[in-house]
């Protein structure tokens, strides 16, 4: 009987020996997968937040904290294209890349006298509350929005949608009155056309981001059977966009064929192929310094595939892709993880599109899409005789 009690003891005790070893074991594994994952700098960051949450005895703001490390991190990798968004940036971002903002459904233009009222949006709140075309914004809220204070206005202007603003408005006649607008969420209008003269589609793409290749490719439809013989896309100022959007765009413009590789530092590994079937007229495109990314690529390859003008002044030269990652807390770091080339691999880092004509817009004369009209014109002509 005794020895089977000793036994029973010695049994005890190996259990919780094992136990111990066992914790022992899985700490040690989880530190050293966060030293592979996060290194001896990323355990020193974690760290020191634990030390600041455990010993600091002022007053001080998490959230603050923790915008300031993280966005102290990004700027640190020293890109240009990557960057931290705190929850109020992370969720205008997404407004944004859906092509949808918290407004009142107003465009203007930036004045002296204020942001004079230029078209109003179907339906949405600003027509809903009265405002016209031709009316002055001079204050929202009571901040100034006239002189220097113009550009500032959208700022004051938008906000969450259900919100009110309080809006002071001229008219025409110099007379003020002060309208209440509750914004609302609506769509951005991605894509404007109309024809101009010898036949020409004129195109503006504002971006490449949620229904703008949807967008386009209706314009392009609508011109076409307008009579239409040649087409400018003015892709000036638009900061690019999905890439799905873009492919989509050049899958219908352009004939068979690679139209985008993909891939790291060490150069291409994937490529997207355009099929058969194209739109068979004389292109060009207007660019400028305003031109990133997708909206770059997008004249490169039509350049590169059907010979289109490009016309206008250089552009950024933009060769990363960034993918969104979302962090705790409603954050996100927006990192460059990719690069992107032409159809038949060329990088536009460091050189962005290369200009058929470079030619900067003087005063109110539009010079660049005055010459690629010049440009579309002769090669009709050239190719009619």
């Amino acid at each position: 009987m005794e020895k089977k009690r000793e036994k029973k003891r010695f049994s005890s005790l190996a259990l919780v020996i094992t136990a111990i070893i066992s914790v022992i074991c899985s700490v040690g594994l989880i530190f050293l997968a966060a030293w592979l994952l996060l290194g001896a700098s990323g355990l020193s960051v974690l760290q020191g937040i634990a030390e600041i949450r455990t010993h600091f005895v002022g007053e001080y703001d998490e959230d603050a904290m923790a915008d300031a490390a993280l966005g102290a991190m990004v700027d640190s990798l020293g890109d240009r294209w990557s960057y931290y968004l705190d929850p109020d940036s992370y969720a205008a971002t997404l407004l944004t890349r859906d092509n949808t903002y918290a407004g009142i459904g107003v465009t203007v233009t930036y004045t002296e006298k204020g942001l004079e009222i230029s078209e109003i949006t179907d339906g949405g709140p600003a027509q809903q509350a009265g405002l016209e075309v031709g009316e002055t914004i001079t204050a929202a809220d009571g901040n100034d929005l006239t002189g220097e204070n113009a550009s500032k206005g959208t700022d004051f202007i938008r906000g969450e949608a259900g919100t009110d603003v309080v809006l002071t408005v001229v008219d025409s006649h110099g007379e003020s009155r002060q309208v209440t607008v509750t914004r609302a969420i609506l769509k951005t209008k991605t894509v404007t056309y109309e024809m101009l003269e010898s036949d020409i589609g004129y195109i503006i793409i504002s971006n490449f981001y949620t229904g703008s290749a949807e967008a386009a490719e209706a314009a392009v439809d609508d011109l076409i059977s307008q009579g239409a013989e040649s087409l400018i896309f003015d892709v000036r100022n638009n900061p690019g966009g999905y890439q799905s959007e873009l492919t989509d765009l050049m899958d219908y413009l352009l004939p068979e064929g690679p139209i985008l590789e993909k891939g790291n530092r060490n150069g291409p590994t994937s490529t997207v192929v355009s099929d058969a079937e194209c739109v068979d007229v004389p292109m060009a495109v207007l660019v400028n310094g305003n031109t990133y990314s997708a909206a770059e690529l997008f004249a490169a390859e039509l350049q590169e595939k059907v010979g289109a003008y490009i016309v206008g002044s250089p552009t950024s030269g933009k060769g990363y892709s960034q993918q969104l990652f979302v962090l705790i807390g409603s954050r996100a770091l927006n990192l460059s993880t990719r690069t992107y080339y032409t159809g038949s691999g060329v990088s536009l880092i460091g050189s962005g599109v290369t200009l058929d004509l470079e030619i900067e817009s003087e005063g109110e004369e539009d010079a660049p899409l005055k010459a690629a009209i010049d440009l579309l014109q002769e090669q009709t002509e050239t190719r009619d005789s």
